[in-house]
């Protein structure tokens, strides 16, 4: 193999669940293609994505980069074979808690492009639950016969490890830590003048909408320690509006009399939403990445477990879940948030450094892929 001249293009097919208008995976996608045009610069290569999407005109439009159907075999296949890798991730792609399917879609995808015999790189999965051990096989032979493989947590890469993963497993932020707010802004959400802007990111989980119930009296219980705006940040489309909705409908005529409520209708932008939840006082999430993107503008949070995922990545922050979709207190909650809210700056300093940490490296896997190709591809 040789060295690749400074002016190679190398076609990189990324897979992943993206173009679906969820704001979370949008992020990540958005977070590895700044991180692929910055590194790929880095190393003196060009590289030039093209995104397996569920939507992509959608996709193509959003970012400027090459979209192809994810479900179309065809389509995916010239994708592939006329490429020089594939990246897959991030998000949580290798789980089976939400359908069987996933798992054979996307290790399918990864050994189409092994048996291709073009190099796979494993983007900041995190990985699991799976609960079918049938699905390990598949698994451990995408991993072990890729370039590299980073997850986003230590216990993904424990369970990695545990079902026969031989591969180096390197522990990396999940990229979306790394996504910057948008050059040109104007404020989003509503000045909460005089009180405190709370956001929320809710999501259905429990069928009978226990969870959202429980959310309801511990937000109630707040409104009556203290006057705040409540502002609802949608993070998947249509369904996190009707959980919020939902939500709305169980607590608006109950809050306190200085408070409120506002639900957002947002731009599909990740960069915007990341601006949104900037400007908010401190923010309570379901969603994973409504936690990150909390943790990358350095608002204090808490956060609501219904995946391990959750309690993973708060734990890479030294903070705590203030309860899970089983069992949440009403005093609890207003304790830590009133905790929060009343030592901001303190909740962060104590932070800092952690956050800082998984700022600077949310790019090395992008690294690490553009040094491959570029030493690695012949042109």
């Amino acid at each position: 193999m040789g060295m690749a001249e400074a002016s190679t293009t190398f076609r990189v097919v990324i897979s992943g669940y993206y173009g679906f208008k969820n704001s979370g995976d949008e992020a990540v996608l958005k977070s590895i293609l700044l991180a692929l045009e910055e590194q790929g610069k880095a190393a003196g290569i060009t590289l030039a994505p093209v995104v397996l999407s569920g939507d992509p005109s959608w996709t193509s439009k959003k970012y400027g980069v090459e979209a192809v159907p994810r479900m179309h075999p065809a389509s995916v296949w010239r994708a592939i074979s006329s490429s020089d890798a594939l990246i897959s991730g991030g998000g949580s792609l290798l789980q089976d808690a939400t359908g069987m399917k996933s798992i054979p879609y996307y290790t399918g995808i990864i050994k189409l492009a092994q048996w291709l015999r073009k190099p796979t790189f494993i983007y900041a999965q995190g990985i699991g639950p799976v609960h079918r051990q049938s699905m390990y096989a598949f698994i451990r032979s995408a991993m072990n016969k890729s370039q590299y493989v980073s997850v986003r947590d230590e216990q993904s890469s424990q369970f990695l490890s545990s079902i026969g993963v031989n591969a180096k497993i390197e522990v990396v932020p999940d990229p979306v830590m790394g996504m910057p707010l948008p050059e040109q802004r104007q404020r989003l959400l509503p000045e909460a003048s005089g009180v405190q802007q709370i956001g929320i990111s809710v999501r259905f989980w429990n069928k009978n909408r226990s969870d959202l119930q429980r959310i309801g009296e511990a937000l109630i219980a707040l409104t009556e320690q203290r006057n705040v705006m409540l502002t609802f940040l949608p993070f998947h489309l249509p369904e996190d509006i009707e959980a919020s909705q939902f939500l709305i409908d169980q607590i608006q005529s109950r809050i306190g009399a200085g408070s409120s409520i506002k639900l957002m209708d947002l731009p599909d932008d990740p960069m915007l939403m990341l601006q949104a939840v900037s400007e908010c006082d401190a923010l309570f999430g379901m969603r994973l990445h409504a936690l990150i993107y909390a943790a990358n503008q350095r608002v204090p949070m808490l956060g609501l477990s219904y995946d391990p995922k959750i309690d993973q990545f708060l734990k890479r922050i030294e903070a705590k879940v203030v309860g899970t979709t089983n069992e949440l207190e009403s005093k609890e909650f207003v304790e830590q948030m009133g905790n929060i809210l009343d030592h901001r700056d303190q909740w962060l300093e104590q932070r800092s450094r952690q956050i800082q940490t998984l700022k600077e490296q949310s790019q090395k896997p992008a690294q690490q892929i553009s040094q491959f190709l570029r030493q690695n591809i012949s042109r």
